[in-house]
């Protein structure tokens, strides 16, 4: 066995009081010392646990309306201390300072307190200086103390000394890492507030921790795991995956935030279905059901192994419209009891449930050696904001369809052009390397459905070329943003067509 530990002095410094006094009692049963500050004393004591408090160890009171409580040498030399080090076990003794073989400390909620929309006063009340100090000590010199910094590990910790007597090397090394990545999430989160202005922060700190490991990533050759903001709800505001025929991989959850990334832009009863990063079909309908088979009917042959995405909570009925096309993952905000017994009959399906996206915040694409940082894309563009450039005015039932289409293009890969009929795609044409293609693929796959089709560009058409394909297939009205030093061809090109063309003023690349 590793170098074992053994535990017989304990420091108490929590805000998150969870499991704190189970676990205190449990330290006390097993002959340790605990000394605690602050709350923390006051809730053990008042729970009936022999602690000692911080100010009779220090010999020094709370100061500065409790700025002050740990920061002494008799505190952090305690912590600090190399037990097998014969010069600080002699400094010990000559200051009379006892060693600390266990640290447990959470810090204040600094984050909770900026999301809560607090004053910049309360925010900086909750920048916690004592707490990450005895946290970074402790984590320093794992060679001789424990350092724990979350109520998840106070059973394990329990279960360790009941076992082993002690805390291992191993679990101490463990403990501490955790520790070092607890407060550089927590500086980060404070450095990102600091760092914040009128324009995009002068700081952005990411911090993760490892949720799983994934089969492989997007390749069989790459390594791929999954990671959740360190603070926070979890991965996708905190997706659960309710059934699980077999593991998500790397691709379903890339797939996945596409695919539920557009279903949430839809008020009405949306499906999306998303291949390769890019919908392959989305549609509204009366309900979840129609919606999805409408979906599906805008490429079949593209739908089999597909994400399908849902914007409300999905019933029997949506999932018994879903049981003839093989789908590796649905996500939705809720299922019914109906819906999760039809979808647990499915071998390999994967149902995750997860919170609607918001769609705000950064979006921060590592390159080597540092990064983009933008604004998330969304669509707020309202009608009336919209211009009709075009002789003849889009009738109320090209408005919903260029409305719906223009939503689904700016979350297809650009260049983009996205064909819709009666509030459904019928024809996309994604991530070509020039607009006509991508006008000449929407054709393909829409086939005869492009007949009194809308259309809709992620850009402006830099010739003319791209509408005529569509206008020739029978699209009878455009959405785009407009901008470019052709659009009066572009213009004349629809109008000659009987086209109705509506610019929007702004575009939607998506790389």
């Amino acid at each position: 066995m590793s170098e074992v530990r053994p535990v017989r002095r304990a420091l108490l410094a929590v805000y998150d009081k969870t499991g704190v006094v189970e676990f205190a009692q449990g330290r006390v049963q097993r002959g340790v010392t605990l000394v605690s500050s602050g709350g923390t004393a006051a809730t053990l004591r008042a729970a009936g646990v022999p602690v000692i408090p911080v100010e009779e160890v220090t010999g020094f009171p709370e100061m500065l309306g409790g700025r002050v409580k740990t920061l002494h040498p008799r505190i952090h030399a305690g912590i600090l201390a190399d037990r097998g080090n014969l010069e600080h076990e002699r400094e010990l003794a000559e200051q009379g300072i006892e060693p600390f073989d266990l640290v447990v400390v959470n810090l204040y909620p600094f984050r909770e307190t900026v999301e809560s929309g607090a004053g910049p006063e309360e925010v900086i009340e909750k920048i916690d200086i004592g707490g990450p100090a005895m946290v970074r000590a402790a984590a320093k010199n794992f060679a001789s103390v424990g350092v724990v910094v979350t109520p998840a590990r106070y059973g394990g910790i329990l279960e360790a000394i009941d076992r082993d007597g002690g805390l291992s090397l191993e679990l101490r090394r463990e403990l501490a890492a955790e520790a070092f990545a607890h407060t550089a999430a927590y500086d980060a989160a404070v450095a990102g507030w600091f760092a914040r202005g009128e324009g995009l922060p002068s700081f952005v700190g990411l911090a993760y921790r490892k949720v799983a490991d994934l089969r492989y990533g997007e390749n069989p050759h790459q390594r791929g795991a999954l990671y959740a903001e360190t603070e926070g709800p979890g991965v996708l505001g905190g997706a659960e995956v309710l059934v699980a025929g077999k593991e998500m991989s790397f691709n379903n959850w890339l797939d996945l935030d596409a695919a539920y990334g557009l279903a949430a832009a839809f008020e009405e009863p949306a499906a999306v279905i998303v291949k390769h990063n890019n919908p392959c079909g989305a549609a509204l309908g009366r309900t979840l059901a129609d919606a999805y088979l409408r979906a599906y009917e805008s490429d079949a042959v593209s739908a089999f192994g597909g994400i399908v995405a849902f914007n409300r909570e999905t019933d029997e009925a949506a999932a018994r419209a879903m049981a003839d096309v093989f789908t590796e993952v649905v996500v939705a905000p809720g299922f019914t009891e109906g819906a999760l017994e039809a979808f647990r009959a499915r071998k390999s399906l994967r149902v995750v449930r997860a919170p609607l996206p918001v769609g705000d915040g950064l979006d921060v694409r590592p390159l080597p050696g540092g990064a983009l940082v933008q604004d998330r894309d969304r669509i707020s563009e309202r009608p009336e904001d919209m211009e009709v450039v075009s002789a003849r005015e889009p009738t109320e039932e090209e408005w919903r369809d260029l409305l719906f289409a223009w939503t689904v293009a700016m979350r297809v890969k650009s260049n983009a052009i996205v064909f819709a009929r009666e509030r459904a795609t019928v024809g996309i044409g994604a991530g070509q390397m020039s607009r006509v293609d991508a006008s000449w693929l929407a054709v393909r796959k829409a086939g005869d459905r492009a007949k009194g089709a809308v259309m809709a560009s992620d850009a402006f058409f830099p010739f003319p070329d791209a509408v005529e394909v569509a206008a020739d297939a029978g699209v009878t009205a455009v959405i785009h943003p407009g901008g470019s030093v052709r659009d009066e061809d572009v213009l004349a090109a629809a109008e000659a067509r009987g086209m109705a063309v509506v610019l929007t003023g702004r575009r939607h690349f998506r790389h």
